[in-house]
């Protein structure tokens, strides 16, 4: 997935590449690890529909694909991954990059137990994310994963599951250092009332105007929006098809100079990594829409906040890092976060799925890869000593 993704990324023809690959697929009907990479390119183009369909087909032939990382001499990491689209996962490959080893992909699909016949492996990892279809998987699992015959990372399916919007709400509530806005998943119904006029807090108590809502499986903004009374519901209820929808009150969480700042960070055995910080005017912050390839002085703060992130930003919040560790107990996951205007740690989401990457031109963002290739040996180094090496 990985040079296919720098590929786009870098806005080089893929073309010939999926000529090739589709050339193979006629030739060998069988070669469903064609079908796999053609699944995978499609998706990275935005034809997402078409490229489930092929990957569903080809799962259908194998549950499992090798591929060698690297010089491919090293552990054997099997990762117990989800049937879905490119958020359905832990990002595993980019955080291998620079890795020596081979990457096992075994995919499950709800309702159906691993194959009895799964590749031989050093170490395993469970990057099936926290999901609705990715509950029914983890429903499955606890007691094979309780029985594995191999150390396993994030191997608890519990913990994966109340990374849930709403569960990891709750289980972060009270912290000290924590601000974790409550979370209510809530129905088109629902949703109906507040159109209707009552309050806010008669669905999740303590909750005032303005609220914020997303239908529960949306990514990157899509379907986000803050809404300050009763016809702003109506109308936003009249535009959404959504089955079920997640709640929550807004949080202003502006710097002094009036801007939103929104961070990823990366826990690794609990130690805190940058991922990136995204500077925007609006409160619905994204890397993608924050400008940041356009303004060179969010690009200079950014540069900065990394630099010094270990003995600024990770230390000023230590105690909520730690408070995160101990709250999932999970060998790797991230958040997407900011500071409140006390200072405290406003915890937007935790998932293990979040994209992580070092993609990003080096022209416009020299200082980026020194921090992410930091991540990724820590992950490596994680890996290795699970794994025996």
């Amino acid at each position: 997935m990985v040079e296919f993704a720098r590929a786009v990324f870098a806005e080089r023809d893929l073309q010939p590449t999926f000529d090739a690959l589709l050339t193979r697929a006629n030739v060998d009907p069988g070669d469903a690890g064609a079908l796999i990479d053609l699944s995978t390119i499609l998706q990275l183009v935005g034809q997402r529909d078409q490229g489930l369909a092929l990957q569903a087909d080809a799962l259908v032939r194998q549950r499992w694909y090798r591929r060698p990382i690297g010089t491919g001499k090293g552990p054997r990491l099997l990762a117990i991954a989800a049937a879905g689209d490119m958020m359905a996962n832990t990002p595993v490959e980019f955080l291998l990059a620079g890795w020596n080893g081979v990457l096992d992909h075994l995919y499950l699909a709800p309702g159906e137990p691993p194959p009895a016949e799964i590749p031989d492996h050093d170490l395993a990892i469970l990057t099936v994310g926290e999901s609705d279809s990715g509950a029914a998987i983890l429903a499955g699992l606890s007691e094979t994963l309780a029985r594995w015959p191999r150390p396993i990372l994030n191997g608890s399916a519990a913990a994966i599951r109340d990374l849930r919007r709403d569960l990891a709400a709750e289980r972060l509530a009270g912290r000290p250092d924590i601000v974790a806005p409550p979370v209510l998943r809530v129905t088109p119904d629902d949703l109906g009332r507040l159109a209707a006029g009552a309050p806010p807090a008669e669905l999740l108590p303590g909750c005032a105007w303005p609220i914020i809502v997303r239908p529960v499986g949306s990514h990157a903004g899509t379907g986000l929006a803050k809404l300050d009374d009763a016809t702003a519901v109506a109308a936003y209820r009249a535009e959404q098809g959504a089955e079920a929808f997640y709640l929550s009150p807004f949080v202003d969480y502006r710097s002094p100079d009036g801007r939103f700042r929104k961070l990823r960070v990366a826990l690794v055995a609990g130690r805190p990594f940058i991922v990136h910080l995204a500077i925007s005017d609006h409160w619905m912050v994204h890397y993608l829409n924050a400008g940041m390839a356009e303004d060179a002085a969010k690009r200079a703060e950014e540069a900065q906040v990394m630099a010094s992130f270990d003995t600024g930003f990770a230390a000023r919040h230590a105690s909520a890092f730690a408070a995160l560790h101990g709250a999932f107990g999970l060998d790797y996951f991230a958040i997407d976060c900011a500071e409140d205007r006390e200072g405290r740690l406003l915890v937007f989401e935790p998932d293990t799925a979040m994209i992580v990457h070092d993609m990003d031109p080096p022209e416009l963002y020299p200082y980026k890869a020194p921090a992410m290739h930091k991540l990724f040996a820590a992950f490596q180094a994680l890996v290795n000593q699970r794994a025996g090496a």
